[in-house]
């Protein structure tokens, strides 16, 4: 991407060639507590949506799924026990130390025999046209430099009659639930991280990536424009999150 491009980091702006390397830094420095941060961040609440991302997936036993950003692995074991021997899981995801965490994990759940993990950028997805049956990404399509380009990818690689699952926080709909959310973002969130894995900073930066991000509307606009059809969205814990759905037809 030209670097004389101007994204956002948080609520800085830079030349978006620096972004990916920013958002590296950030998760080098939380991979290793990612998974206690997630569940004191969320009292544990993100395994609801995460099994309710699950659920609409609509993946069967054999089908072929990717997993952008996938992390430390929580969607890829649940899809890789639902699509069996003869299905694939692939778990990619851009940061290599959160891909070395989610493969460790993984190996311990003796869950690897029809999972793959690549290195991969979701703007330039290294796999050919149509062999995805499902794809998902959760809370990590923020993160992403150029968000149209990825969804073209994404697109680009999922099966006619695929789904693209897209879990992220968003804005919730009631003014006081919207104030409430942002005290314990800007002044609560930077403080375990400081505590739990050492550093605010990162923190810091994702409660501002999580308000940059497009709105509900927004991001189904985006969807849309992408080539998707069919697409819808579901607000989660008021709004904090939504689960978008977009189908290729």
């Amino acid at each position: 991407m030209a670097t004389d491009k101007i994204t956002d980091f948080g609520y800085q702006q830079i030349p978006a060639g620096e972004k990916a390397e920013k958002v590296a830094d950030v998760f080098d420095s939380v991979a290793s507590k990612y998974d206690i941060m997630n569940d004191l961040m969320s009292a544990g609440v993100h395994r609801i949506w995460k099994r309710f991302t699950i659920e609409l997936s609509g993946v069967r036993p054999g089908h072929n799924v990717l997993d952008i950003a996938g992390g430390t692995g929580d969607l890829a074991l649940k899809f890789a026990k639902l699509v069996g021997s003869d299905g694939r899981v692939v778990l990619a995801d851009i940061n290599s130390s959160m891909l070395a965490v989610g493969r460790d994990r993984l190996l311990d759940e003796g869950a690897l025999a029809n999972l793959e993990f690549i290195q991969a950028d979701a703007q330039t997805l290294p796999f050919v046209d149509n062999i995805f049956d499902c794809v998902t990404i959760a809370f990590g399509l923020r993160n992403v430099t150029d968000k149209d380009a990825a969804l073209r990818s994404m697109y680009r690689v999922l099966k006619p009659g695929g789904r693209l699952l897209v879990l992220e926080f968003s804005k919730p709909g009631n003014p006081l639930l919207s104030k409430l959310y942002d005290t314990y973002s800007f002044e609560v969130l930077p403080r375990l991280g400081k505590l739990i894995a050492g550093d605010a900073d990162s923190y810091q930066y994702l409660a501002e990536s999580i308000r940059m991000h497009p709105d509900q509307e927004v991001l189904k606009t985006m969807m849309t424009s992408a080539g998707f059809d069919h697409c819808s969205y579901h607000n989660l814990s008021g709004g904090i999150v939504a689960l978008h759905r977009g189908i290729k037809t």
